[in-house]
């Protein structure tokens, strides 16, 4: 029996791995920054400006930059390795970060100077979490470990999002919120430090440039459903807000929707990492992803915001198994040198779905009955499922 495939695989197993907990924990701490950096960029740059006009634009040029260089970003890792292409992106963005946070301590920064500053730091974001999937590949190759490894991580990043915007308000009691900038710089270099340390962090893995190529071309399938994932995901904070307006509750119940949204995630995640699944892991991602557009659609049908907050529960529950699995039929399907860029594609239709989703919901709102926005909300979550596994002919039923 190999000391990287044990004979029940388990969450506790995953963490006993060689040098696993301290990585993990390392990765962790710096994929913080990217849990209190928006919400601090968010509040520090206002204050700087007094434009939410000018705080918004600033965001959105900090996201898109993030975004969609990120399979470049990554492409570095997996050409150079992670020591020697993680540590200078950390560091730099980190040092990007201190300058935002200069230009934002006081009022009456000059809003392109703050513009610029977010957007070259977004370009230098370091790829933590596409390196992290890439490592727990190596780090557990058995199947079963490998899908609950994914699962915690999933469930922690997850934790993280949530967490992040609380401590950046614990902060705010005492210090500005360009202090929460610098939080971010510190976390994100400080734990990439650490984490780059680790022994297990392999070199190099470029592939063959013809061969990345052609095998990552043949990724889109799970790279669409991460899109379509989220962008129905995205309009839902605006869904229940219109919901919640619509039937005169008070707007102090639209968090505890929400949070049943991400509270079926966690449990979701977990449960899926469990399982010892016999179908595919495409055929489960179809599975998952359509199950998660239906329910979502069913919510226009509740009849009360607590039978809302109930649906929202079990859509959560196959968000994470949702891109858990398009993780992994990423790592069954990418080239031994582009793992890292694989992962970061997935990561980039998230964002950028959530990124479209939510314009566009605010967009249909007021002008589509609200159940009709929950319906297409859910249809864009099936339409890519049916787009890509009809073109690659893989069948729900027959694997």
């Amino acid at each position: 029996m190999s000391t990287h495939a044990p004979v029940r695989p388990s969450y506790a197993a995953v963490l006993r791995l060689p040098h696993a907990r301290r990585t993990f924990a390392s990765a962790l701490a710096a994929r913080l920054s990217y849990g209190t950096v928006s919400l601090a960029a968010l509040l520090s740059v206002t204050r700087a400006t007094g434009s939410y006009a000018v705080s918004g634009a600033v965001l959105s040029l900090f996201g898109a930059a993030t975004v969609f260089l990120s399979p470049f970003r990554a492409s570095l890792i997996d050409r150079h390795g992670a020591r020697r292409a993680l540590l200078p992106m950390s560091v730099l963005y980190g040092a990007l970060l201190c300058v935002l946070a200069a230009l934002t301590w006081r009022p009456g920064a000059p809003p392109p100077a703050i513009a610029a500053a977010a957007a070259l730091a977004g370009a230098c974001a370091p790829p933590l979490g596409p390196t992290m999937r890439a490592l727990w590949a190596e780090l557990a190759p058995e199947p079963g470990m490998l899908a609950r490894a994914y699962s915690l991580d999933g469930v922690a990043e997850e934790l993280l999002y949530v967490s992040g915007p609380v401590l950046v308000g614990a902060l705010l009691g005492f210090a500005p919120p360009a202090s929460g900038i610098l939080l971010s710089a510190l976390l994100v270099v400080g734990g990439t430090c650490a984490f780059v340390a680790s022994p297990v962090l392999p070199g190099a893995r470029g592939a063959a440039p013809g061969t990345r190529r052609g095998t990552l071309f043949g990724l889109w399938a799970p790279v669409a459903v991460a899109l379509g994932a989220g962008l129905a995901l995205s309009g839902l904070d605006l869904l229940a807000m219109a919901f919640v307006t619509q039937r005169s509750y008070g707007t102090g119940v639209v968090p505890w929707v929400l949070g049943a949204l991400s509270a079926g995630s966690a449990v979701g995640g977990l449960v899926n990492g469990a399982v010892r699944w016999r179908a595919p892991a495409r055929v489960r991602l179809c599975g998952f992803a359509v199950a998660l557009g239906l329910v979502i659609a069913a919510g226009g049908l509740a009849p009360g915001v607590w039978s809302l907050a109930g649906v929202m529960g079990l859509a959560g529950a196959f968000v994470a198994p949702t891109l858990t699995t398009a993780y992994l039929v990423v790592e069954e399907t990418a080239p031994e040198g582009a793992r890292t860029q694989a992962g970061a594609w997935v990561n980039t239709g998230v964002n950028a779905g959530s990124s479209a989703g939510a314009m566009v919901t605010g967009a249909l709102i007021g002008r589509v009955p609200l159940g009709a926005c929950f319906g297409l909300a859910g249809a864009v979550a099936v339409l890519p499922v049916v787009a890509a596994y009809r073109r690659r002919g893989v069948r729900v039923a027959g694997g």
